[in-house]
């Protein structure tokens, strides 16, 4: 139970004291700042106090968004301010510094206004929620009281909660094939005390109900398929929409929207695989194919994003040209839908999975994906280039975690550490090289599942301890992480597809699935603010370096055959150290709440 504190006896005929013990507030009465500041010593300081004038005339919405939003440690509207944990002992400082007596009228007249200008000197996070419509204010007359009441009635602050529990900016797909009805299956399930991540979960067991639907290989299996993809998606969207809707944010809840999203789309390829070699066509390459394309896509999308978190002096004329194009409506839309955005590829996926075959399905991600690849991936480059900005410490450790390099890699360094120059272009280059060595040999050799296979891999190690010698400061340097992912993905998909033994492919789809799970927990672990995972893990999996050399050994010194058991062993191996240790992590986490609006991609 919070605390809410009434700075003065209640207004008769307010709502005011319903309304707060609707938003779960023990209710108290504090007659001066005196007393205030007694009550909120008196509450034990794990719980969140509210101070309330009880002259606040609002919506009921305008309060629930400034007092239970549990992201901010503090947050404000005229006439109420809450405190977390966190920031109560700013609050009793600012309370304990009210002065009394004569002369002081003007400072406690108004207190929760006198205290939110204390706070935002001293809370770094104060958030002063930002109304639109909504109403809140302080009503000192029967005159404005009647006012407020008009202008309160005029507005109806649930549409407007349902508006808002809607991302301002999704897809094409999303936003008008979605939106208009997930609102309201967001809202049945919150009068229902769902939660965010139950819906999560049930959006999850339908999408791996139609993987299994997809492998039976039968038309009707696709068919069902596609329509259970589409309701997937459907429950997919309303998570984040009852998240709005109720505030019930978390870092768990955004972090396993994330890992889900990934979980269900790279289980449907493999339900689409299995189903295609039931009809003896096998797509194994394709599926793997796609699932790596659509990682390193991500990969792009997170290193830039980290590297220009909290960059200064934007000065690119591209970003000034795209923000030129998003004033123009139907540029925006095209543009969203060029980068193939999830709504717009599952729905794509639905429609050919019931229509066509599996193949037809996979070519047309592959190319869908490689174009919106290239587009968005040219455009970051351009602005990257063009732009003036000092990139932080924060950014350059954010890229060299995303990196994932392991204990070969960190000698490497080590011994490479002060030559080459930070801000130069020496690590994308290297990174390059490093990735590019390696999957020329591999594609273009007769035989690449030889020791001088282990050679090569081990000069691409070589290449990528320098690219990580210096810290990552360039305008270039969040083209690292991609180019390590494509370098070892790829490698262990042409590996397993030139072993050309039955189940090399499905074991490296395995394999990659457990890496790439690793990486996308190390995202979104730094976006909640927590950090890389620990320095043990990433030891422990051998970095990207370490496990292409394991793989380029046992490709070398075992049969095929036994190349694919080492593949789906090193595959369990892998997912089990990595789901433990992640489930571990984020079941015991304290990081503080957040919203992740999601990828465009």
């Amino acid at each position: 139970m919070s605390t809410a504190i009434l700075t003065g006896p209640p207004v008769a005929g307010s709502p005011l004291e319903a309304d707060l013990r609707t938003l779960g507030f023990d209710v108290r009465i504090a007659d001066d700042a005196a007393s205030a500041a007694e009550l909120v010593a008196a509450v034990p300081a794990q719980e969140r106090v509210a101070v309330v004038d009880p002259r606040f005339v609002g919506h009921l919405h305008a309060l629930r968004l400034a007092l239970t939003d549990p992201r901010f440690p503090a947050a404000a509207v005229p006439g109420a301010l809450t405190a977390q944990p966190e920031a109560r002992a700013a609050l009793a400082r600012a309370v304990g510094r009210i002065p009394v007596g004569a002369g002081t009228a003007h400072l406690t007249d108004v207190l929760t206004d006198t205290l939110t200008e204390s706070l935002d000197r001293e809370v770094s996070g104060l958030h002063r929620v930002e109304l639109g419509s909504l109403v809140a204010t302080v009503a000192l007359t029967p005159a404005q009281r009647e006012d407020a009441r008009e202008a309160v009635a005029a507005v109806d602050d649930e549409a407007v909660r349902l508006r808002t529990a809607v991302k301002s900016r999704d897809g094409f797909f999303t936003t008008y094939c979605i939106s208009p009805y997930s609102r309201y299956l967001a809202r049945w399930c919150a009068r229902r005390g769902l939660t965010p991540n139950q819906v999560t979960t049930a959006s999850l067991l339908t999408a791996l109900i139609a993987a299994g639907c997809a492998a039976t290989g039968t038309r009707g299996g696709f068919v069902a398929a596609g329509l259970l993809l589409l309701f997937s998606f459907v429950l997919d969207c309303t998570d984040g929409q009852l998240a709005r809707y109720s505030l019930q944010y978390s870092t768990m809840g955004a972090w396993l929207d994330a890992t889900f999203d990934r979980a269900k789309e790279y289980a449907y390829y493999a339900g689409l695989a299995l189903g295609a070699a039931r009809a003896g066509d096998d797509v194994w390459a394709l599926a793997l194919g796609a699932m790596v394309l659509q990682t390193c896509r991500h990969v792009v999308d997170f290193s830039f994003n980290e590297a220009n978190h909290d960059a200064t002096a934007n000065t690119s004329p591209t970003a000034a040209l795209s923000d030129k194009l998003d004033s123009v409506g139907w540029t925006v839309w095209v543009r969203r839908m060029i980068v193939l955005p999830i709504g717009e590829r599952w729905a794509m996926i639905a429609v050919l999975t019931a229509l066509t075959t599996p193949r037809i399905v996979f070519y047309a991600l592959l190319i869908g994906c490689a174009l919106a690849a290239c587009y968005t991936t040219a455009g970051r480059v351009l602005r990257s280039l063009t732009r003036r900005a000092r990139r932080t410490d924060r950014a350059a450790q954010a890229l060299a975690d995303l990196a994932d390099s392991g204990p070969l890699a960190e000698l490497i360094a080590g011994r490479g550490r002060g030559r080459g120059r930070t801000g130069s272009f020496l690590a994308p280059v290297m990174a390059f090289l490093s990735a590019a060595v390696l999957l020329v040999w591999v594609i273009f050799q007769d035989d690449p599942m030889s020791w001088l296979t282990v050679g090569v891999a081990a000069c691409s190690a070589l290449l990528a301890g320098a690219a990580v010698a210096r810290p990552l400061k360039g305008a270039l340097d969040w083209l690292v992480p991609p180019f390590f992912r494509a370098g070892e993905y790829v490698t262990i998909l042409v590996l397993a597809a030139r072993a050309d033994v039955p189940g090399a492919l499905p074991a490296a789809f395995g394999l990659v699935a457990a890496v790439a799970y690793h990486h996308y927990d190390t995202v979104y672990r730094i976006r909640g603010g927590t950090g890389a995972p620990p320095r043990w893990l990433v030891r422990a999996t051998g970095g990207h370096e370490g496990r292409i050399l394991v793989i380029t050994v046992l490709a070398a010194a075992l049969s095929p055959s036994g190349f694919t058991i080492a593949l789906t062993a090193l595959a369990v191996v892998l997912a089990l150290l990595v789901l433990i240790e992640s489930i571990r992590f984020w079941v015991s986490s304290q990081a503080p709440a957040v919203h992740d609006e999601g990828e465009p991609a």
